[in-house]
């Protein structure tokens, strides 16, 4: 079920009719577990059984670690439940990959090769497979600390209802943000509807579909041609351009979705991190992850680069450390080798950014943090090829026919139209630097011009009524 289809809307509608009726308030949760139940349902019910097992996994494997009367026994059980996660997405998501990969010759029909390329991608699993992992994991923490404590506490129903309410929570179930269990399930109490916040719900929905449905749905239409063997034809400004559009384009997508699985959120109580800050106007890698798909950059920090030493045992072991950990992230993001190479692409430049860190002098000035974003800019746009182009020859090719194109002249409406639906990105950004300028800071002291609240309103409106 998409985020823009009328199916969700009713989802939405109906459930939030339900769940502020007084007589209903004890029974909010089951009612959010039915309705995420059936928003991943009409997608793939036969799937529904795997969102399940995660759910029983993940409560039995929490549970026990928590309640565990030695710390081996904790361990013990935390290991297994991060093992299941991780057999679980690497069966579902990886089996078919390694089949092609490894697999001598075209497996027939009758042969396993041939089963393994049939499992089915179930929508999230990379999604609620970390989440479950975080939950074991701050189960095994919440020994020490005061994490979760208050709903590890309770009954083993209860533990049940409040796991399977933190992993199949809807609005954010195929999507993200990921989020921690630390941070959700403390969150878990009644809602009253004279708790919500609704200019920040409208905000968010407004700006999320607006990024998803006017800026990145169009310009998917105009960067296909990225694909292969389309690109080959086309000459070396259409492809640049193209690559631009797309780099806009995959940002508006992903931060349009988060945007509204964070407004949905709201208007049932709760409260999802933020996961995009403007990530284009990074002056560094490091920035870029700070700004970037925040939720899984800080999962990756808090959950596997810690735990393998960080930047604890020396330069080279925190190299490694850094490689590793992106090029994991990279496969997390799809079944492909491709992705692994992005991800080792973003380690390699975490890793140099690194080394280099104090041995050359920047200056400080609006041209060189220009030169800096456009830098890491540039990177990051290249490596989005291999986002498009699964086939690393294809992402190869289309670079050197950047190089080699020239010739073949451009095609004005593509420009124009990747242009048009680029600038409201651009434009954020441009706001958001704007809004911590020096001389914004000025006009805003008293006796400046307030502008900012005369163009809210307005830019609003305008999303609304595109």
């Amino acid at each position: 079920m998409l985020f823009n289809s009328l199916d969700f809307a009713l989802l939405v509608v109906v459930t939030l009719g339900l769940y502020y009726l007084p007589m209903l308030r004890r029974a909010q949760v089951g009612l959010l577990i039915a309705a995420s139940l059936t928003f991943y349902g009409l997608g793939q019910p036969y799937l529904l059984a795997l969102l399940v097992g995660s759910v029983l996994i993940n409560a039995l494997s929490s549970g026990m670690t928590y309640h565990s009367r030695s710390v081996r026994g904790a361990r013990a059980w935390a290991v297994t439940g991060i093992v299941l996660n991780l057999a679980m997405l690497g069966f579902f998501k990886y089996a078919g990959m390694l089949t092609l990969t490894f697999y001598q010759g075209a497996p027939g029909e009758e042969s396993f090769g041939h089963l393994l390329l049939m499992i089915p991608l179930p929508i999230g699993i990379s999604f609620f497979t970390f989440q479950g992992m975080s939950l074991v994991i701050d189960a095994l923490r919440a020994r020490d600390t005061a994490e979760l404590r208050e709903g590890l506490d309770g009954s083993p129903m209860r533990h049940l209802l409040h796991t399977g309410f933190f992993i199949c929570f809807f609005p954010q179930l195929v999507a993200g943000p990921i989020v921690k269990a630390n941070e959700f399930m403390p969150q878990i109490k009644p809602k009253r509807f004279a708790d919500i916040d609704w200019n920040r719900c409208f905000s968010l929905l407004v700006m999320g579909y607006f990024m998803k449905m006017v800026v990145a749905d169009n310009l998917k239409d105009h960067t296909f041609w990225i694909q292969a063997p389309y690109f080959h034809a086309r000459g070396s400004i259409d492809l640049i351009v193209m690559l631009l559009g797309f780099s806009m384009q995959i940002l508006a997508d992903f931060w349009g979705y988060s945007l509204i699985a964070m407004g949905v959120a709201g208007l049932f109580g709760y409260l999802l991190p933020k996961n995009f800050d403007h990530p284009y106007i990074a002056r560094s890698f490091s920035e870029f992850w700070q700004r970037w798909h925040i939720s899984l950059s800080t999962w990756l920090r808090e959950y596997l680069y810690f735990p393998l030493g960080g930047n604890r045992k020396g330069r080279g072991r925190t190299y490694a450390n850094l490689f590793v950990v992106m090029l994991l992230g990279g496969l997390w993001h799809g079944a492909a080798w491709s992705y692994a190479v992005w991800g080792g692409v973003h380690g390699l430049a975490l890793a140099a950014e690194r080394a280099l860190r104090g041995r050359i002098t920047i200056g400080t000035g609006v041209v060189a943090q220009a030169l800096q974003m456009l830098t890491v800019f540039v990177v990051v746009t290249l490596a989005w090829l291999l986002f498009q182009l699964t086939n690393f020859s294809d992402a190869v090719a289309y670079v050197q026919c950047i190089g080699t194109n020239w010739d073949r002249g451009y095609d004005v409406s593509l420009i124009y139209y990747i242009t048009f639906f680029s600038s409201p990105v651009v434009l954020l950004h441009v706001r958001y630097l704007l809004l911590r300028s020096r001389w914004w800071q000025q006009q805003s002291q008293p006796g400046g011009r307030p502008l900012g609240p005369i163009f809210a309103p307005a830019s609003y409106g305008l999303m609304l009524w595109m």
